[in-house]
């Protein structure tokens, strides 16, 4: 009979082998799926793993990886600080959509002023945007002890029709032809997040991220709010006689989740997305909570796993293209990967014994 027996101590070889294992699994179910779809398996991981970076066009899908990666690594670091602590804000999608609205409505209220403090102004307005959303559920909490994963997640469906209603009202293009969409950032230079180098695609946001990553590895690793986090998450009792105070971090948390969320908004509705419309909501916020808990809620490993995801991304575009396979298989795959990450994190806190049967 196969067992589960506790360990003594937590594996740290398993912490670092389970993602990997998380991540074998999912090519192997995978392939199982994609062969229940008539296509060649070991054809669709390929193109799915190893297209993007060192196939034939690996240049181009190279920066494409990069501006995808970007949104899910910013958004999935605000994320990880909540969820150290204890703090599940699952609606980052609400405060991506949100962002987006205020930081562009921002932009759109000054076309077409050409200043450079156009677009940093919006940066800032779209971090505040998410940050306002996020600080709803918080509020909720600390007042009224409100289950903040229930309130962030349904704060996502009014984001949504919040962003349906501003680009059908007073955010629609008046040149547009009444189509449910804004003015088109790429014409209005002042406020055009517009790729760095030719031909790459990068943007500010790609650089942004880099720095965030750091700074966010500094804030956990060497800094006094990292260990008031981690204190909070592991051990809450101690973290209240070592002053920390629960209602503080709720908020603080909230805030900078939802804040870097709603910056991640600002930067693709500015850019790769290029004007706010119905259909602006790609599920970044949701699918950056695969990558927070993909890279161990670690700066480093969140950046490794917004790149794994990235590559996902754009292989299932190469495979809808060239297998003719439908966007919903692709993120089945994508699923299976947080699937599969929680089933064999099991290992690091337990060992597999085989015993035999009847034996106690």
């Amino acid at each position: 009979m196969i067992r589960l027996e506790p360990r003594t101590d937590p594996s740290r070889l398993m912490v670092a082998l389970t993602p990997i294992l998380a991540v074998l699994a999912t090519m192997i179910v995978g392939g199982m799926l994609f062969v229940a779809l008539g296509k060649n398996p070991f054809e669709a991981i390929r193109m799915i793993f190893w297209d993007p970076i060192l196939g034939e066009f690996a240049f181009y899908y190279r920066g494409q990886i990069l501006i995808k990666a970007a949104p899910l690594i910013m958004i999935a670091l605000g994320l990880s600080f909540g969820f150290r602590a204890g703090i599940w804000n699952i609606g980052a999608e609400g405060q991506f959509i949100m962002g987006a609205v205020i930081g562009g409505a921002t932009g759109l209220a000054l076309y077409p002023l050409d200043s450079f403090i156009v677009f940093p102004l919006m940066i800032v307005m779209g971090a505040f945007g998410g940050f306002i959303w996020a600080m709803v559920p918080a509020f909720l909490k600390i007042k009224f002890n409100a289950n903040e994963i229930l309130v962030s997640l349904m704060m996502v469906y009014v984001a949504i029709n919040f962003l349906s209603g501003m680009v059908t009202g007073v955010l629609r293009n008046p040149e547009g032809f009444n189509f449910p969409e804004s003015r088109s950032f790429q014409q209005f230079p002042a406020a055009n997040n517009a790729e760095l180098w030719a031909g790459t695609g990068i943007h500010w946001g790609v650089l942004v991220t880099l720095g965030l990553v750091v700074a966010a590895y500094v804030m956990l690793t060497r800094h006094i709010f990292g260990f008031n986090i981690r204190l909070a998450g592991q051990a809450p009792r101690a973290a209240k006689f070592a002053g920390v105070s629960p209602n503080k971090m709720i908020a603080i948390c909230l805030g900078l989740s939802g804040a870097l969320a709603g910056m991640a908004g600002l930067f693709e509705v500015t850019g790769p997305a290029g004007k706010l419309s119905t259909t602006f909501p790609v599920g970044y916020g949701f699918t950056a909570i695969i990558v927070a808990f993909l890279g161990r809620l670690h700066p480093i490993g969140i950046l490794l796993a917004g790149l794994l995801l990235a590559v996902t991304y754009v292989g299932g575009d190469i495979i809808q293209s060239k297998l003719s396979l439908p966007k919903a298989s692709i993120q089945v795959f994508q699923g299976m990967l947080l699937f599969f990450l929680l089933a064999v994190d099991v290992l690091v806190n337990f060992r597999i014994r085989l015993t035999k049967r009847g034996s106690a």
